[in-house]
């Protein structure tokens, strides 16, 4: 492994969080995610392609591990964190108030779209992917990716009464 290799890695480990976040919406499960994938970027690093951006390539670890964790949980039933807390609002200011139930009113709205649609969204529109980059982490014709990513936009302007 080269050193640019790790320090690429590092730089890369806040979008791996927000990706990881986006897929689990639990910070404990996105950690594991980040750790899973830092883990097998490292172990496989030689099959890397140096030609193209790390970022997808991490982003389509990530997703991996996370469809294999969810596979597994199937058979383990639901579990609860007894001490997961609801966030409490803060009443520092009306704008602040009110840029977080619109933040929030955003996020119900992406968790109600369909997978496929909430994935393309928040690889395009969060993480900055191109529809090829997106479309090589999801395993998808750009086509299909540019397609999706229209409906969900549509979708999430119909739910926040944008459209």
């Amino acid at each position: 492994m080269t050193p640019a290799f790790g320090e690429a890695l590092i730089a890369l480990l806040p979008n791996l969080r927000r990706y990881a976040m986006s897929l689990s919406r639990r910070a404990d499960i996105a950690d594991d995610l980040v750790q899973i994938t830092v883990e097998r970027a490292l172990t496989n690093h030689a099959s890397f392609d140096p030609s193209t951006r790390l970022e997808p390539w991490l982003f389509r670890i990530l997703r991996n591990a996370f469809i294999d964790m969810t596979r597994r949980n199937r058979t383990q039933g639901t579990q609860l964190d007894v001490f997961e807390m609801p966030e409490v609002i803060s009443t520092d200011g009306e704008a602040v108030i009110q840029s977080r139930l619109m933040l929030q009113s955003t996020v119900e709205a992406m968790e109600a779209l369909p997978a496929e649609q909430r994935d393309v969204l928040h690889l395009v529109c969060i993480e900055e992917l191109s529809y090829a980059e997106a479309a090589e982490v999801l395993d998808i014709p750009k086509g299909t990716v540019m397609s999706r990513l229209s409906r969900a936009r549509l979708a999430l302007a119909e739910k926040l009464g944008i459209k």
